[in-house]
C-alpha cells in the first residue's frame, strides 16, 4: 500500500475537532510513508489533510477540476497537481491512483464520493479497503444506516463488513493493512 485517497469537506466544519482530525491523518500517512491522493484544494479539512502531509515532510497529490483551479481554491504547495476536466475525471483518477479510501467528514460530496467507490469495491471493481474515520461520532447515522441495510437484507453482511471504521487516524490505517475483500457480488437468489 503506497497511495491513500482521502475524501472529505471543502469547510472546516461546526468544531475545530474535524480539522484537527484531518491534520493528524495528513501526518500519519506522512509518518508512515504513504502518499496522499485527494482533492488538491487548500481549503477546509481538504486543505488541512494535505497541511499535515507536507508539513511532516510527506507527498500529497491534488487532482483538481480545472473549473475550481479557476476559483482559485488550488494548494499551491503540493507534491504534485493534476487538472482534469470534470468532477468525473477527478474520481477516476484518484481511483486509479489509490490503493484505499478514508473518508472524512464533508458534505454530500465527499458522501457521493465515498459511496461509488465502496459500489465498485462491492461489485469487485477494486478490491481496495475503503473507510470512514469517524471523528467526533459525525458518521454514527451513516454507520447505523448500513447495519439497517444488512437488517433489512439490502446490503449482505460480508459487505456490510467491508465498511472500515476508526475514530482515529491509527486505528484506521492499521486495519487497512490487514483488510481482506469478500468475494465479488453476484445476484443469485441462492444462498453461499
Amino acid at each position: 500500500m503506497k497511495n491513500i485517497a482521502v475524501f472529505c469537506g471543502s469547510s472546516d466544519g461546526a468544531s475545530p475537532i474535524y480539522k484537527e482530525s484531518a491534520y493528524a491523518l495528513g501526518k500519519e500517512l506522512a509518518e508512515r510513508n504513504l502518499t496522499l491522493i485527494y482533492g488538491g484544494a487548500k481549503v477546509g479539512l481538504m486543505g488541512a489533510v494535505a497541511d499535515g502531509v507536507l508539513e511532516a515532510g510527506g507527498n500529497a497529490v491534488g487532482i483538481l477540476p480545472h473549473f475550481l483551479q479557476d476559483r482559485e481554491i488550488a494548494h499551491q504547495k503540493l507534491t504534485e497537481l493534476i487538472i482534469v476536466n470534470s468532477m468525473h475525471e477527478r474520481k477516476a483518477k484518484m481511483a486509479e491512483l489509490a490503493d484505499g479510501f478514508i473518508a472524512l467528514p464533508g458534505g454530500p460530496g465527499t458522501l457521493e464520493e465515498y459511496f461509488e467507490i465502496f459500489t465498485w469495491a462491492q461489485l469487485g471493481l477494486h478490491d481496495k479497503p475503503c473507510g470512514l474515520l469517524n471523528v467526533h461520532h459525525y458518521f454514527d447515522p451513516l454507520i447505523s444506516m448500513f447495519d439497517h441495510m444488512a437488517r433489512e437484507k439490502f446490503m449482505q453482511e460480508k459487505y456490510r463488513s467491508m465498511v472500515i471504521t476508526d475514530t482515529a487516524p491509527k486505528g484506521i490505517l492499521q486495519q487497512f493493512l490487514s483488510y481482506s475483500p469478500p468475494s465479488v457480488k453476484t445476484y443469485s437468489t441462492e444462498k453461499v
